[in-house]
């Protein structure tokens, strides 16, 4: 087995000045290696070259609460508004194509914001988190906040059928946060508030559990086959009365083949150190293989103090393979 590893570029991106990103939500690249960074600042979508330099800005007024990115091999953008339960699709100059899911509206699931939690399965969207291609080009859309869902598009758009109820079970989610695809149209699901990673069949039949994750945050598969995991941790975004032990669960970078194993893992535990990471949130991989990790510092714990607000949102790590 090859061991790989990553090697983390320092004050890699080029904002141009006084532009903030506040957090990074997801990160993408294009067929050009153009990195994508999908933000909640007040340019939303902000565009370098893989050496970081500045090309683009767009989606200004449009989104209300940036989540989940995905960029299919043709270049085509998806991206998950949380806040507004939709998924807005792109090309890559941010001329809207396509939205999925209706604006402003919730469907029902008996999930209340701050009151109740998921009660049962429901239709597209509920604070939808992110989004997978296969083969054909059809969408699978994890549905993770306000519901307990995968559902499934067709490449025009249109809803063909669901997965999933909340609970710990096979094929229950408690939280789908990401979801992956492998060249083989098996489905990885970052099932995060259960610690775990499902796999199904193209058709949601359950298939293997992997629970040696903690709280997956994003997944992405590179063209070798090779599964990235963005694990959140155990300090990251839970409640602000949690407390913190000297061996709570920091966050990390998992990287895995694809039965599971682990083929390397890294992240130390100051989160605010290059290289070490607070709130993964994102993570892609380039045409290299060369990573790329966001990181939702601010609303994680930068909000209440549990890292410095200037704390990195994005980071780059080029990737080294020692054959062997």
């Amino acid at each position: 087995m090859a061991r790989i590893e990553f090697e983390v570029i320092r004050n890699w991106e080029k904002l141009p000045e006084g532009w903030s990103f506040v957090e990074v939500a997801g990160v993408a690249t294009d067929s050009n290696d153009r990195v994508y960074a999908f933000n909640r600042g007040e340019h939303p979508m902000i565009v370098f070259d893989s050496d970081g330099n500045f090309l683009d800005a767009w989606g200004e007024g449009v989104f209300t609460n940036p989540h989940g990115l995905y960029i299919g091999p043709d270049d085509t953008v998806f991206a998950a508004d949380n806040f507004d339960h939709t998924v807005r699709i792109f090309n890559t100059d941010g001329h809207l194509k396509q939205t999925l899911g209706e604006k402003n509206k919730a469907s029902d699931t008996g999930f209340i914001p701050g009151k109740s939690p998921v009660q049962y399965g429901g239709g597209p969207f509920n604070r939808v988190t992110n989004v997978a291609l296969d083969r054909m080009g059809d969408l699978f859309v994890a549905d993770g906040y306000g519901n307990a869902r995968v559902h499934k598009f067709s490449n025009s758009g249109e809803y063909l059928f669901s997965w999933g109820e909340p609970g710990t079970g096979p094929g229950e989610f408690n939280l789908p946060h990401a979801i992956a695809i492998d060249a083989d149209d098996r489905i990885y699901v970052a099932d995060r508030e259960n610690s775990r990673i499902q796999v199904f069949d193209h058709h949601g039949g359950h298939l293997e559990t992997w629970d040696h994750v903690t709280r997956p945050d994003d997944l992405f598969i590179d063209k070798s086959g090779i599964l990235h995991v963005a694990e959140l941790g155990e300090i990251a975004g839970k409640p602000p009365n949690t407390e913190i032990l000297p061996h709570t669960p920091h966050a990390s970078v998992c990287i895995m083949e694809l039965d599971g194993s682990v083929i390397h893992r890294f992240g130390e535990s100051d989160p605010v150190l290059p290289g070490n990471f607070f709130a993964p949130h994102g993570i892609w991989a380039d045409s290299k293989g060369d990573l790329y990790v966001a990181e939702v510092t601010y609303s994680g714990g930068a909000n209440r103090g549990l890292v410095p607000l200037d704390c990195h949102s994005l980071q780059k790590f080029k990737r080294i393979q020692h054959d062997g």
